[in-house]
C-alpha cells in the first residue's frame, strides 16, 4: 500500500470531529482532524486467523459498575465515573489504547466481518462479490508469505529507472497512475476556502514516516532515542527486502537525511490549524519557481489536472524543502528514499518477516502495543476503508433501524434550539455578531446515518488473488475520483466517514455535521434510556460538532463555508481572549510523566467539548421542563442519581479509557484531541452546573474559582 505520508493534500475541507485519533473503521480523520475522536494505528496480523471466536458484548449506556464510589466526584470526576471501568478493562494485547469507543468499534467490526465473510464465501450480488473478493485476498496470508517483496518489483523497477532528479515529475505521473502515489508530491482537488462553491487543485506537505515533523527536529533524549531506533528499523527493512547490510546502512542514512530536510520545511500541526496559513494560490509558473527541479506542468497534466491554471500550495516551505533535496541529494539517495516509502507503505501487506518488523517499531516501540491484531480484524478494517460505501449499504440494512434516524433528527433539532439560546445569552458578544452567528447556525446541514447516494465502485477492479494490487488499485481509484472533481459543482451529499464508523465530524467548507450510523448506539445513544443519559452521550456529541462551527478554526468560516471575517473586531478580540484561556488551561494537563498536552493543538476539540457539554445540558433541561425526567425516576432520582448527575456521568463514561504510556506520549504531540481523562475533567471543571449537581464547593478541583468559557 502506498504510504499515506506521501498524501500531500492541503486538507482545506478538514473534518472537525469528536472521537479517537482515527476511528477503528475509518481513515477519514487527517492531521487537521475535525472528527469527534481519533483511534490508534491499524495493525496487520501475521497469522491466518480465520475469524473471531465469539461476538463482542454490546456496550451499555449508563454503567453503574464503572463508577468508583470511593472517589470524590468534586476532586476527580474522571476517577469517580470511570475508576472501576479502568480497573476491569485493561488494554488488550492487540491495542495501544482501550476505551468506550473501542468497545463499540470492536462490535461494529465483528458485525461487518460477518457480512464480509458471507460475501467472500457465497456472494449474491455483484457488489458483494467485489468486496468479498477484496476481503478474501486480504485474508490469504500464505500467498503474501510466499510472494515476499515480489509485488513491489514493478514499483522498484520504476524507481530504478530514474536517471536524474529532474525525472521526478514523470515518475510522479506514472506512480500516480499505477499506485495512487506521486513521489514527493501529490496533487488533488478541494473546495476553495475563499469561495466554497468552487473546487480547485491543491497540494501540501508529507513525505515523513515518523508521526510528526518534531520527531526529526526535537533534541530531547526521547526524540534522539526514537530516531536511532527508527534508523535501525529502516536498515532492517531494507535487508528484509534483499539488500546487503552495508547497502542498507547507506540507504537508511539517506532516508533519514532526506526526511529531516522535509521536516525542516514542514509546518507544525498548530500552524496548520489556521486556514490562512494553508492558503497560497499560485500559478503553475509560480510553483515551478519554488521548485524548478520539478516540472509541475508535466506532472499536473499527467495526473489529469492539466486544465488547472492555478494550484493552492498549502505548505510553500515543504515545496522549497523538496527543491533542496532535489538540488543537494544525488539521484541514488533520492531513489533510496522513494524505495523506502514504497516498502514502508506496503509493509503491512507483505510477508511475515516484514509485517513483524514493521509492527515491532511502529506499534511496539512507538505505541507500546504488545501483539498484533488478528488478521480478520485488519482485513475487515482495510475492506471498509477501500469499499466503505459498498460494504455500508448492506451493513446499515441490518444494523441501523429507521427509528434510530428519526430519533437522532429530533435530538439534533433540540440541540440546535439550545445553541441558538446560548448564542442569544452570551454576555461578551455584541448583537451584530450574534446575528451573523445565528445565521450560520441556521444554515448548518445535518447528515445522519449514511449517504443519500451511494458511491459507484464498478470501475474498481478487484482480484481475489492480488492483495497489494487491490490496495494500489483502490488508492488509484480514490485519487482519480478526487481529481475528477476539478471544476465541478461541490457535491454536499458526500460523506467523509463510512457508515459503521464510531465517530462524527463537522466539515467547515460545507457547514455540515455528520453522524455515521456506527456511533448511534450505546454507550452514546439508547432508545431505552432516560433523556439525561442520551443527552449526556449523543447529545454532547451533537453539541460538540455544532460548536466546531464556532471554535478557533470553524469561526473563521462563514455560513457559506468561506473563510471570511464575520465578527466585529472587538468581538474577535474577546473570542481570542477566551480561547487563549482554554489553551493555557489545557497546556497544564499531564498525560504521562513530564508529558503535557499542547493546548493550542487541542484547542478546537477542547472548545467543542466545553461548548457541547453546555448546550446539551441546556437542551436536557428544556426537555425535562416539557416532558419530565422519563421513566424509572422515584422522588427525582433513578439508580440513586438525579437527572443532572446522570447526564454528567453519562458524558464522563463516554471517555473511559486506558492508554499505554508510549501511546499517550505520541498522541500528545500529534492528536488534536485531548486524552479521555482531560476531555472529561477539563469540561466539567469549566461548567458551574456540574458543581451544583454534585454539591461541590468553590475551590475544589472540579469547581475552581476561575474558569474558562467561550460558548
Amino acid at each position: 500500500m502506498r504510504s499515506k505520508s506521501f498524501a500531500s493534500l492541503s486538507l482545506l475541507a478538514a473534518y472537525v470531529g469528536f472521537g479517537l485519533p482515527q476511528s477503528a473503521l475509518s481513515q477519514a480523520a487527517t492531521e487537521s482532524d475535525r472528527s469527534l475522536n481519533s483511534d490508534g494505528p491499524m495493525v496487520v496480523a501475521a497469522d491466518a486467523n480465520t475469524g473471531p471466536t465469539s461476538e463482542p458484548k454490546k456496550p451499555i449506556s449508563f454503567d453503574l459498575q464503572a463508577i468508583d464510589k470511593t472517589a470524590d466526584p468534586c476532586s476527580d470526576f474522571y476517577q469517580y465515573t470511570c475508576g472501576n471501568w479502568k480497573k476491569t478493562n485493561p488494554i488488550p494485547g492487540d491495542q495501544a489504547r482501550w476505551g468506550r469507543f473501542n468497545e463499540l468499534g470492536e462490535r461494529n467490526r465483528y458485525l461487518l466481518y460477518a457480512d464480509l465473510k458471507k460475501a467472500a464465501d457465497s456472494p449474491t450480488t455483484p457488489l458483494q462479490k467485489q468486496y468479498g473478493d477484496f476481503f478474501a485476498a486480504c485474508m490469504d496470508v500464505s500467498k503474501a508469505d510466499a510472494l515476499g517483496v515480489k509485488p513491489l518489483a514493478p514499483e522498484f523497477a520504476l524507481i530504478e529507472g530514474l536517471r536524474s532528479n529532474k525525472d521526478l515529475a514523470a515518475f510522479g505521473v506514472k506512480d500516480f497512475q499505477d499506485h495512487g502515489g506521486g513521489g514527493f508530491f501529490e496533487a488533488s482537488v478541494g473546495q476553495d476556502q475563499k469561495d466554497a462553491s468552487k473546487q480547485i487543485a491543491e497540494t501540501g506537505q508529507g513525505g515523513l514516516s515518523l508521526p510528526d515533523r518534531d520527531y526529526y527536529l526535537n533534541d530531547d533524549e526521547r526524540s534522539k532515542t526514537i530516531r536511532a531506533q527508527y534508523l535501525a528499523h529502516v536498515e532492517k527493512m531494507f535487508t528484509l527486502a534483499g539488500d546487503s547490510s552495508e547497502q542498507a546502512k547507506v540507504e537508511a542514512a539517506d532516508v533519514m537525511r532526506i526526511e529531516t530536510t522535509l521536516a525542516k520545511g514542514s509546518m507544525s500541526r498548530v500552524e496548520r490549524r489556521n486556514p490562512e496559513n494553508v492558503y497560497h494560490v499560485m500559478t503553475i509558473a509560480e510553483v515551478d519557481a519554488l521548485s524548478p527541479s520539478f516540472d509541475w506542468g508535466q506532472y499536473m497534466g499527467g495526473v489529469g489536472l492539466g486544465a488547472a491554471k492555478t494550484l493552492n500550495v498549502s505548505s510553500p516551505g515543504y515545496v522549497k524543502a523538496v527543491q533542496t533535496v532535489l538540488t543537494d541529494e544525488k539521484p541514488d539517495a533520492v531513489k533510496h528514499y522513494l524505495r523506502w516509502h514504497a516498502l514502508h507503505g506496503a509493509a503491512t501487506l507483505l510477508s511475515k518477516p516484514i509485517v513483524d518488523e514493521n509492527f515491532a517499531f511502529f506499534n511496539q516501540t512507538l505505541n507500546g502495543q504488545k501483539e498484533q491484531q488478528a488478521r480478520w480484524k485488519q482485513c475487515t478494517t482495510r475492506t471498509d476503508r477501500a469499499l466503505g460505501e459498498a460494504v455500508g449499504q448492506d451493513w446499515v440494512k441490518q444494523n441501523f433501524p429507521p427509528d434510530a434516524k428519526d430519533n437522532m433528527e429530533r435530538l439534533v433539532k433540540a440541540l440546535e434550539v439550545a445553541m441558538a439560546e446560548d448564542i442569544k445569552q452570551l454576555p461578551w458578544m455584541s448583537d451584530e455578531t450574534k446575528v451573523e452567528a445565528r445565521k450560520k447556525l441556521d444554515t448548518i446541514k445535518d447528515k445522519i446515518g449514511y449517504p443519500e447516494k451511494w458511491r459507484d465502485y464498478s470501475a474498481l477492479a478487484v482480484k481475489r488473488d492480488d492483495l497489494l494490487g487491490n490496495q494500489e488499485r483502490s488508492e488509484t481509484f480514490e485519487a482519480k475520483y478526487e481529481i475528477a472533481k476539478l471544476g465541478k459543482p461541490v457535491d454536499e451529499r458526500e460523506w467523509g466517514m463510512t457508515p459503521p464508523t464510531v465517530n462524527a465530524y463537522y466539515n467547515p467548507p460545507q457547514n455540515d455535521i455528520n453522524f455515521p450510523a456506527g456511533i448511534l448506539q450505546p454507550p452514546f445513544f439508547d432508545n431505552h434510556e432516560d433523556p439525561a443519559v442520551n443527552f449526556g452521550g449523543i447529545g454532547v456529541v451533537i453539541g460538540h460538532e455544532m460548536t466546531h462551527g464556532f471554535d478557533d478554526q470553524g469561526s473563521k468560516y462563514d455560513l457559506h463555508g468561506n473563510v471570511r471575517q464575520w465578527w466585529t473586531d472587538e468581538d474577535k478580540r474577546k473570542f481570542e481572549e477566551r480561547t487563549e484561556c482554554t489553551a493555557k488551561e489545557y497546556d497544564n494537563f499531564e498525560v504521562a510523566p513530564g508529558q503535557k498536552l499542547n493546548g493550542h493543538l487541542t484547542l478546537g476539540e477542547n472548545t467543542a467539548d466545553n461548548g457541547g457539554l453546555r448546550i446539551a445540558f441546556q437542551a436536557l433541561k428544556e426537555v425535562i421542563a416539557k416532558s419530565g425526567e422519563g421513566p424509572g425516576f422515584v422522588d427525582g432520582k433513578k439508580d440513586g442519581y438525579t437527572p443532572e448527575q446522570r447526564f454528567f456521568i453519562s458524558f464522563g463514561q463516554v471517555w473511559c479509557e486506558n492508554r499505554t504510556e508510549q501511546s499517550a506520549r505520541v498522541l500528545a504531540r500529534t492528536d488534536p484531541h485531548s486524552s479521555g481523562e482531560w476531555r472529561t475533567k477539563g469540561s466539567v471543571q469549566n461548567f458551574e452546573e456540574f458543581g451544583k449537581a454534585f454539591g461541590c464547593k468553590t475551590g475544589q478541583p472540579m469547581m475552581p474559582a476561575t474558569v474558562c468559557r467561550t460558548w
